[in-house]
């Protein structure tokens, strides 16, 4: 499904990612862990070539591709099976819920407009906003602008979806809203890769977690490997940090 090999990336002198590999197989939910400044989100970033690596290979199902160097017509092939959901929503103001779906599906995807309002209504009653079609994002919470991007990016039925942070500019108690529509997608079978802080989403939905720090991979492993079993003493210090007092793995 995907694979990724030796990722670099540095802004300036500072050295973000210093070789990053990661194998995502279909149907995989993958929840990357780590501190603020581990890397996590330029990862994300590179693979979609929101940023451009300085080094590494990546293999989408068939296509294999060097991040450096990929040319125009490989991003965009790529950018064809993989989609997007962002931290601080990324909608566009002055379109509705509808409008903000469908305009990737007729501008980017060539899908004409009907078929594209029914991908777009279908994509919103998946995450519980039939009756939001015609709102305009300062109509909505903030959970529900989220959950108009994540069907967003459900309607582009990409082959995978890399979610940034989706819940860290939420309210607490919007939180859930979010989580419960990633749980139900995952559960219908879509490839999923999470960068969150929400560890309780890791170890109910997550079938491989990754932590890092300082730029690599320092350990991964199924939910009950890193939150029960950590080998790095790395991992281990994060964990008894930010997993809270009431935090249980049940086997």
């Amino acid at each position: 499904m995907l694979e990724i090999k030796d990722i670099y990336k540095s802004f300036g002198k500072t050295e973000v990612l210093k070789g990053v590999d990661i194998t995502i197989d279909k149907g995989d939910v993958v929840v990357i862990l780590g501190p603020s400044g581990s890397g996590k989100t330029t990862l994300l970033r590179c693979i979609n070539f929101l940023e451009k690596a300085d080094k590494g290979h990546a293999l989408f199902g068939d296509i294999e591709v060097n991040l450096k160097t990929a040319s125009k017509k490989q991003i965009h092939k790529i950018r064809q099976r993989v989609a997007f959901v962002f931290q601080n929503y990324s909608l566009f103001n002055n379109k509705t819920a509808l409008e903000n779906v469908t305009e990737g599906l007729v501008i980017g995807r060539k899908i004409p407009k009907a078929k594209a309002v029914e991908i777009g209504k279908k994509s919103l009653d998946k995450v519980g906003l039939s009756d939001k079609y015609d709102a305009y994002p300062s109509e909505l919470s903030g959970g529900q602008q989220q959950r108009v991007g994540i069907a967003r990016a459900v309607s582009l039925n990409p082959d995978i979806i890399l979610f940034d942070e989706p819940t860290s500019a939420l309210d607490p108690e919007l939180v859930g809203e979010v989580l419960t529509v990633m749980k139900n997608i995952a559960q219908e079978g879509t490839t999923m890769l999470v960068v969150t802080h929400e560890m309780s989403f890791a170890k109910d939905v997550a079938n491989k977690v990754i932590f890092m720090d300082g730029g690599v991979v320092v350990e991964e492993g199924t939910p009950k490997d890193i939150f029960v079993h950590p080998k790095k003493e790395r991992t281990q210090q994060f964990l008894k940090r930010v997993l809270p007092e009431d935090f249980t793995y049940h086997i």
